[in-house]
This record gives structure tokens, C-alpha cells and sequence, in this order.
């Protein structure tokens, strides 16, 4: 009961400063972000040393938690280079999307309005708080925050010190604020939240989104699982396919846009499978492969049923050998979590083809999956990488934390 009165409060104080914040100039809210930026950096000692405290109680934690928990002085700067970047960004509210008149001449508006209130319910990633309030304060709503027990240490001093900035601006600090209770309770209270809370994004691994998903009260945005495939397509590229697959495996395999699964024509199979399994294995990956696929590279491990629906975020990789790009697409669809899915073909005829038919939020030809990612789509930080149809999908950016409010004008009209 003292975890909803508490919830409710929050809930009350964040409502309060969504309406405030909606109101703000675009110029306040990018002052506000660059002071954010700076207090960052004054004070990055002192998140160090709190994010040093949460990596000791996480000593036994799997080595892909504990990448995405640490903090160094490159990640503290990226997180003041990600709000001062969010700052030259347009502001979608402070526009109107279209406008007409109609036969009644009534003028009507179309216009860009923040959601409100936002809830974030995420894992081991500290960044999140600070991606979080970026883009939401930038699109004029206020954030309620609900990091894991792994890094509320970090999370406590990152949201203390943009709320200080807040402050220091004098302008509403409740637009962010940290639920500190790391309870399942505190998380199940917020997904219950409807009378304060517009939307609720999870991000984190797949369990914690589908409890979400499924627990949830509150319109939920699902974000973030990616179980995600390479195609190579008969006549690819060897150099271009080695490159591309171990990029999306090995340069940060613990996030949700690298690849998880490796798919490859029959046809070259033989021919290009050894190298880059190879390849795969001298950067420490474990393969997993069906039947066809351990015939050509044998110390491969006999893939499971459970594998080709299994997102690792780990140095594993699972590989099947298809017939045909329609055996491709149709696998890929059915185990996919519809996050992002690439080709390898110099045929581009049948690169738009994947891309038509694969139901999946980014669909590449020729390029690593690891680019599906706000920053790289020129978003700037993102709140994450919606893999559902309604409202959003993929990275999602300032822009999708808005939605459309008419404003009509007449002069003196009834209907008849």
C-alpha cells in the first residue's frame, strides 16, 4: 500500500510537470539539456564512484550484464555529447504537421503535442536514465523511472544530478524522477499506474518485456528483443559477407541489434561457410549449427529447436544452411522478434524482395544490423527500438514520443 501512495505521489508531482514542460520554449528546454550536459561531466567522479559500487555487487553477474552496467569516462562523456546533441535537434512540438479548410470553412490544424508521462522500466543500462530524460524533456513530457536493483547506485546519482540541473534552472524537476524501490512490486505498481502514467516503454531482455506486455494496465510501446538474422544470399559476397556477419555478431554482442543468427544459401554454403565460421571462432564465438550447416564446419554444436527462437546477447551464434531465399524469408519471419534482418546478395532484385517480405522493423542489403540505433539514424539517443505496428516502430526518436492534437477555428459554425 505505501509503494502506490508513493507511486501516486510520484505519479501526481510528474503530471504536474508534463504540463509545465509542454509549455516550455524550445530554447528553455535545450538551455536545460546543455546544463545537463555539463553537470555531467563536473560531476563524473562522483557517478564513477557510484557505478563502481553497483559493478562490486555484480561480481557474479554474466560478463554481457556487467558491459552494459559500466560506466567509464568515454561512456559519461557519450551520455553529455547524447544531451547535447538531442539540444540541435528539432523540436516536433514546435510545429504543425499540416493544416486545411474545409467545406464549413472551418481551419483545422494538425500539431505535434508531447504524450504526457512517460514510464521506463529497464535493466542494467544506466545510460537509459539519461538517454530517458533527453528525449522526453526535449519533446515537452515528463519520465518516471524504474531502473533494475544492478544499477540503482548509478541510476540514483545520474537522476539526482539532471534533476539538480532542473533546478538550477528553475524549471520543474519532477519532469524526471527514479522509482527507488527495486522491487517487483514498485514495477508491477507502475504498470498499474493509468491514472498518472500515458505510456510505459520497457526496455531490457525479453523476459522483462513480455511481463510487461502481459501485466500491464497502462498502454505499453514493446521495445527491444532482437533476435536477429544474416541471410547470405546464393552469389554473395565472400569479403563483404565475413565482414558484415562478424561486425553484427562481435563488436557488441550483448545489444539487441546484434545478429543472433546466420542463414546460408545451399549453394554457397561449402564454398564460404568454413571461412567465416572460422572467423567467428578466432573472436571467441560459440556456433551452433542444424544438421546441413555441421557437415560442412564440424566442430560446430548440434543447434537446438529452442536455438533459432533464442536471443542470445552473448558471443553465440546459431547457423542454418537454406534452399532458397523463400526458405529464408519464411524462417526468418517465423522466429524472428521483428527487430532487424539483413541480406548479403549483389542481386539487388532480391534484396528488395527480403525487404518487401520480411515483417521486421529494419530490413537491410549489404549492411550490419548493428546500425539500427537512433544515434545512427540521425535521431540522436533513443528510447529504444520499437518491434511493435501501432504508433511506433524501430528506433524511436523524438518524434514517436509525441502524438496529434486538431486545433479547429471557426467563425460562428454549427452543424446542421
Amino acid at each position: 500500500m505505501m509503494m502506490m501512495v508513493d507511486l501516486t505521489t510520484m505519479g501526481q508531482k510528474a503530471k504536474q510537470a508534463a504540463a509545465q514542460v509542454a509549455q516550455l520554449s524550445t530554447g528553455d528546454k535545450n538551455q536545460a539539456l546543455i546544463a545537463m550536459a555539463k553537470l555531467l561531466r563536473n560531476r563524473q567522479d562522483e557517478i564513477l564512484k557510484a557505478n563502481a559500487v553497483d559493478l562490486e555487487n555484480a561480481k557474479a553477474m554474466p560478463a554481457k550484464f556487467v558491459d552494459r552496467l559500466k560506466l567509464t569516462d568515454q561512456r559519461v562523456e557519450d551520455m553529455a555529447q547524447g544531451l547535447e546533441h538531442v539540444a540541435q535537434l528539432n523540436d516536433p512540438t514546435a510545429q504543425y504537421d499540416r493544416g486545411w479548410v474545409t467545406l464549413d470553412g472551418l481551419q483545422i490544424m494538425q500539431r505535434r503535442v508531447p504524450l504526457g508521462v512517460i514510464g521506463i522500466i529497464f535493466e542494467a543500462r544506466p545510460n537509459v536514465s539519461v538517454d530517458a530524460t533527453a528525449l522526453t524533456f526535449k519533446s515537452g513530457n515528463a519520465v518516471i523511472l524504474r531502473g533494475g536493483k544492478e544499477a540503482i547506485q548509478t541510476n540514483e546519482c545520474l537522476v539526482n544530478l539532471l534533476r539538480k540541473a532542473l533546478a538550477n534552472q528553475q524549471l520543474p524537476m519532477d519532469a524526471v524522477q527514479l522509482i527507488t524501490d527495486t522491487s517487483h512490486d514498485s514495477a508491477n505498481a507502475l504498470m498499474q499506474l493509468n491514472d498518472y502514467l500515458d505510456v510505459l516503454i520497457p526496455r531490457g531482455g525479453q523476459g522483462l518485456i513480455q511481463r510487461v506486455v502481459k501485466t500491464a494496465s497502462v498502454p505499453v510501446i514493446e521495445t527491444g528483443a532482437g533476435n536477429c538474422h544474416i541471410y547470405l544470399d546464393r552469389h554473395a559476397d565472400f569479403e563483404m559477407a565475413k565482414a558484415i556477419v562478424v561486425n553484427a555478431k562481435v563488436q557488441r554482442p550483448s545489444v539487441c541489434n546484434a545478429a543472433e543468427k546466420l542463414l546460408i544459401h545451399q549453394e554457397v554454403a561449402a564454398k564460404i561457410l568454413p571461412e567465416i565460421a572460422q572467423a567467428l571462432v578466432d573472436h571467441g564465438v560459440e556456433l551452433r549449427g542444424d544438421e546441413r550447416a555441421r557437415q560442412i564446419v564440424p566442430l560446430m554444436k548440434p543447434a537446438t529447436v529452442e536455438d533459432w527462437d533464442t536471443e542470445y546477447n552473448d558471443l553465440i551464434m546459431a547457423v542454418k544452411v537454406v534452399d532458397s531465399l523463400d526458405e529464408a524469408i519464411t524462417h526468418i519471419n517465423r522466429h524472428s522478434t521483428h527487430h532487424s534482418e539483413a541480406i548479403i546478395t549483389p542481386e539487388l532484385g532480391r534484396g528488395q524482395v527480403f525487404q518487401r517480405r520480411v515483417d521486421s522493423a529494419c530490413v537491410y542489403v549489404n549492411a550490419s544490423t548493428r546500425f539500427t540505433d537512433g544515434g545512427q539514424f540521425g535521431f540522436g539517443a533513443e528510447i529504444g527500438i520499437s518491434t511493435q505496428k501501432l504508433h511506433a516502430r524501430g528506433p524511436m526518436g523524438l518524434g514517436q514520443l509525441t502524438t496529434i492534437k486538431y486545433e479547429i477555428t471557426g467563425n460562428g459554425q454549427i452543424r446542421k
